[in-house]
Order: structure tokens, then C-alpha cells, then sequence
């Protein structure tokens, strides 16, 4: 569940800190308090886009953090699977904001924004607007069935999916590669030319670098030799030369060294550096001995470079992507010259996963029948407990013309709300508080089916009141008997079933504004229950009422729970 939200910086937040505990939480305040920058800061934090304008102005950073623990062991599996390593079974997930870049971490170390998103989606369940007006689009309905079916589905989703890309890559590689016979023929006498070119160079990792520095020895061959001479001659034993004077200081301390012990220090390093003199000599004579500067060596090593560094500007920038262009080019002649064979293999590939793949998916099609069978009477029992009496809801599974990474179904959620009228698809009819509480619905039947432990309901409350949502707060309470539901309100009758309520205020200055959040009370909840109640005037029948509705709600709970 998520334990604690930390934002700074963010919008008109300067930062603010919250707790969260089990069952309802909910979050409460006046319109324009800043309840949907709340939201969108968790959203950010679970890799959401986002706008470098959210950082709070004079602000360098934006920083929000998410706090989870980990009770469920699928879920703890899950996430060691993706390569994050828990800490005491909790998740830190970290976004930084700057104006040059976001800093995203998870449990103090780098991931991408993608790892992220992996990792919340076993952690939270977020419902918002944009998911309620999805529930408008048929791939949403089939990604609710297939949810509710996934462990009858027992990884059958995941193979149909890989079998679907590797399908749609044979079919990618057969057309790609049907050639006419002319332009085949051509193409293999080019790719023949080139292999040959190349396999002819005998090319070696390294080579040009060696050759570069022989050719440069080589092209200065007059030079090293005048140089070595000189060096000889300033350091072998010719008149005046450095072996001539260390020899007569060696002897000249000789003399003297029986006299004083520091002496000896020095002459035995003199003799020290007149043998090192001496080796270097007898090294520097026999090189000039050995040079060898002829230019028939030098030409070789200028044509061998030329040849290096053409078949790399025809073919690759180093020498290893000249070898792997001949190795890519070798393998697309052996395809070309057995071009029959190997559209035939392909051809005969091609089938076999596709018989696999429509195995799949007509196991996969029962499953989803049986499964949304079942799942269209759990949701209209839902329905009916949100206020829609007379509701009927189907789930039609049909067979598609053509299949996709999903299978052969197409499914659509059909609804008729009124008494006598026909089953219609469900964006036809529903209106925007009775798709609120379609969804809550399948919220409500999806938690009692994974493992997910935190929910997030913003504007479920949209476009109803009265019975209705009252209703819609014992469904959110009945859902956070076992999941811990985070909502967005603005209904006293979702406020007064809440276990935990904050509420969400701004402040203002001449030139500041904030938002803050804070837990209320039990005295302070009846109180922002009033003002929910009773708009500007709070009044002591408001008060009363408040009062009451607070303790009928906890009574609703004890019952249930």
C-alpha cells in the first residue's frame, strides 16, 4: 500500500507531506484548493508525462516521492522480476524535476521512466477521468475481460502475443525479400564482388593503427638515424662526451672517497649512472645497426594502408563493421543462391507459427467467453448496488475478420440503463455519472481478482447525488475492506465513509500562494463534513447533521466489517 506522498516544489505546492493508512482515505477541500495537482503529482511520480512549467516558480528543482510497502508475495515477485531490489518489503519511487532534465530513481538507484511505469502497475490502480472516458473505446473492454481472466489464461495472453510479433516478422522478411529473378542475379554478382574484395584483404583487428605507426617510423627513417647519431656521440666515450666526464669524475672521486664516507655515496652513484650510460649506449648502437630504412618496405606499407582505409570507407568505419557487413553480406548471398529453399523454409516457418498462434487464440476465445460470462452477472450485481435498478448489462464476444496481438475477439460491453429499451453499446448511452459509476463497478469486481493493493479514485463522484451516491460510498467502502482506496471528493456521503480524511486548503498572500494538506480529526471531519454540507453558513443544524451522518456511516462499516 502507499505509505506516505512527498511533493516539493510542484506547482503551488511549496511541500507538503502526507501519511496514509489502510481501508478509505479521503481528501477533501474547496474547489481550486489544489486536489488535482495532488493526483497529478502522483501520477508524475509513476511516470507520467510532464510539463517543465510545473515547477514552482523561483524554484530551481520539483521532487516527488512515493512510499509503498510490499505485503503481497505475488506482487514482491513481480517486482524482483523486473530487477528492483525491496528494502525492508518497501519501494521508494523518485522523480526529480529539473528545467534540464528528470532525475527518476527507485530505492535510491537510476532507472528509466519505463521501469517506473512497470513497477506501478503492480503497486496502484489509478482511476481518472481519462480512464472513465476509455471505458468509450472497445480495446478498453477487452483489456478488462482479459484482467479478470488472467489466471484461467495461465500466460496464454503473453505466448499469443509472442507468437503474433514473430508471425508478423516472417511475413515482414517474406515480402521484403521477394525478389524478381534479374535484379537477384544482379544482386548477387555485386554481393559476390564485394565478399571478395573483402575476404581478399585478409583484414586484421588493429592492423591500421600498426601500419599507421610503422608508416610513420618509416617516412622518418633520415631523421631517427641523424637523431640516434648525435645521441651516440654526445653520450659514448669520444672526447668530451658524457661517458668521458662521468669516467674522470668516478676517478676523481675514487681519490678522495677513502677520506669521507659521503663520498663513497657519491661515487657508487656515479657508477651507477656510468653503467646505466653504458647499457644505453651498447642498446642505441646496436638499433642503428639494425635500422633499416628502405623504401620498398615503406611503399608496401603505403599501399596496404590505402587499401585498409578504402575498403572502410566503402564499407564500415572500423575494421570490425567491415568484417560484420562482409559476415551480413554472406549470409544474404547464401540466401539469394538457395533462394527457392529459403522461401520455402520461411513459407513453411510462416505456417507453422500460425497454426500455433490460432491454436492459441481459439483456447484463448473460450477462455474469454466463460470468463465474460461470468464477469457480466458480477457487474451488473455491482450496478444494481450503485442505484442502477433496472439495469442490464451484456458482454459480446464476436470474432473478428482479422486477428492481432490480442486474438480473433472483438468485445464490446453493452448496457441498457431504462426499462424496455434495447441493449446498446455502452458509449451510446451512458451519461458521464453513470459511466463513473460503470467503472467503479468494474473497479470493484477487477479488486477482488489481482493484487493490487492501492487504488486511486479521482472524479468517480462526477455527476451524481442523493441515494445514488451514497451508494457509490459503500461500494468505495466495501472495496477498502481489502485494498487501500485513496479518493478525490467533493460528496459528504463519500467524505463521512471515509477512516482517514485530509483536507486540501490553499492559502494566499499578496504574493504567495500555497496548498497544504492535513489529517483531520474526529471533531474536525464532522466540521469539514458540515461545510460540504452547508456551503458559506455552517449552522448547528448543519452541524447536527454532519454529526449524524459521520456516525451512520461508521455504524454502515462496523456492520460490514
Amino acid at each position: 500500500m502507499l505509505l506516505n506522498l512527498h511533493v516539493k516544489n510542484l506547482a503551488i505546492i511549496d511541500e507538503i507531506e502526507i501519511d496514509f493508512t489502510d481501508h478509505l482515505n479521503v481528501l477533501t477541500g474547496e474547489t481550486g484548493a489544489g486536489k488535482s495537482i495532488l493526483i497529478g503529482s502522483i501520477n508524475i511520480a509513476l511516470g507520467g508525462k510532464v510539463s517543465k512549467d510545473v515547477i514552482r516558480k523561483d524554484a530551481d528543482f520539483a521532487l516527488v516521492e512515493l512510499l509503498f510497502s510490499v505485503e503481497d508475495d505475488k506482487a514482491r515477485k513481480k517486482i524482483k522480476a523486473l530487477g528492483i531490489s525491496l528494502e525492508e518489503d518497501t519501494v521508494l519511487i523518485s522523480r526529480k524535476l529539473t528545467a534540464a532534465r528528470t532525475i527518476n530513481r527507485i530505492n535510491g538507484e537510476s532507472v528509466t521512466v519505463a521501469m517506473i511505469r512497470n513497477v506501478g502497475n503492480v503497486l496502484i490502480d489509478i482511476h481518472g477521468q481519462n480512464e472513465q472516458q476509455s471505458l468509450l473505446h472497445k480495446a478498453k473492454h477487452l483489456e478488462i475481460v482479459d484482467r479478470y481472466a488472467r489466471e484461467r489464461m495461465q500466460g496464454k495472453d503473453e505466448a499469443l502475443e509472442n507468437l503474433f510479433s514473430e508471425y508478423r516478422e516472417l511475413t515482414e522478411e517474406l515480402a521484403n525479400n521477394e525478389v524478381p529473378e534479374d535484379v537477384r542475379l544482379r544482386e548477387i554478382s555485386f554481393m559476390q564482388y564485394e565478399l571478395e574484395e573483402i575476404e581478399n584483404a585478409h583484414l586484421v583487428s588493429g592492423e591500421e593503427e600498426a601500419l599507421e605507426q610503422e608508416y610513420r617510423r618509416l617516412s622518418n627513417a633520415a631523421s631517427i638515424a641523424q637523431g640516434l647519431s648525435e645521441v651516440y656521440g654526445m653520450t659514448s666515450q669520444e672526447s668530451g662526451s658524457v661517458s668521458e666526464r662521468l669516467s674522470e669524475s668516478i676517478r676523481i672521486l675514487s681519490k678522495i672517497a677513502e677520506y669521507d664516507e659521503k663520498v663513497v655515496d657519491f661515487l657508487q652513484q656515479f657508477e651507477s649512472i656510468d653503467d646505466l650510460v653504458t647499457d644505453v649506449n651498447r642498446d642505441v648502437s646496436a638499433y642503428m645497426e639494425e635500422f633499416d630504412a628502405g623504401t620498398g618496405e615503406l611503399d608496401a606499407i603505403e599501399k596496404r594502408l590505402d587499401l585498409v582505409r578504402s575498403l572502410k570507407a566503402k564499407y564500415g568505419a572500423t575494421t570490425e563493421l567491415v568484417l560484420a557487413y562482409a559476415d551480413s553480406i554472406r549470409d544474404k548471398l547464401r540466401k539469394y543462391e538457395e533462394y527457392d529453399e529459403y522461401q520455402k523454409t520461411l513459407q513453411e516457418k510462416l505456417i507453422r507459427v500460425k497454426s500455433k498462434f490460432q491454436k492459441i487464440a481459439e483456447e484463448i476465445s473460450v477462455i474469454r467467453k466463460e470468463c465474460a460470462a461470468d464477469l457480466e452477472q458480477e457487474i451488473m450485481r455491482a450496478l444494481r448496488e450503485l442505484n442502477f435498478l433496472q439495469v442490464q448489462f451484456a458482454i459480446e464476444v464476436r470474432r473478428k475478420e482479422e486477428f492481432s496481438a490480442k486474438g480473433i475477439d472483438d468485445i464490446e460491453f453493452l448496457i441498457s440503463t431504462n426499462p424496455g429499451q434495447d441493449l446498446l453499446p455502452l458509449g451510446n448511452i451512458a451519461s458521464g455519472g453513470e459511466l463513473s459509476r460503470v467503472m467503479l463497478a468494474v473497479k470493484a469486481v477487477l479488486a477482488d481478482h489481482d493484487e493490487i493493493a492501492t487504488m486511486i479514485f479521482d472524479e468517480i463522484d462526477v455527476g451524481i447525488s442523493g441515494r445514488t451516491a451514497q451508494m457509490v460510498a459503500e461500494k468505495l467502502a466495501v472495496i477498502a475492506k481489502e485494498h487501500q482506496v485513496i479518493c478525490i471528493s467533493h460528496l459528504a456521503q463519500i467524505a463521512a465513509m471515509a477512516d482517514t480524511q485530509y483536507l486540501i486548503e490553499k492559502r494566499n498572500d499578496s504574493d504567495h500562494t500555497n496548498s497544504r494538506i492535513r489529517k483531520l480529526n474526529q471533531e474536525e471531519s464532522v466540521q469539514e463534513l458540515a461545510r460540504i454540507l452547508g456551503g458559506a453558513q455552517i449552522t448547528e443544524a448543519v452541524l447536527k447533521s454532519a454529526g449524524e451522518m459521520k456516525e451512520l456511516a461508521g455504524e454502515w462499516k462496523r456492520k460490514q466489517r
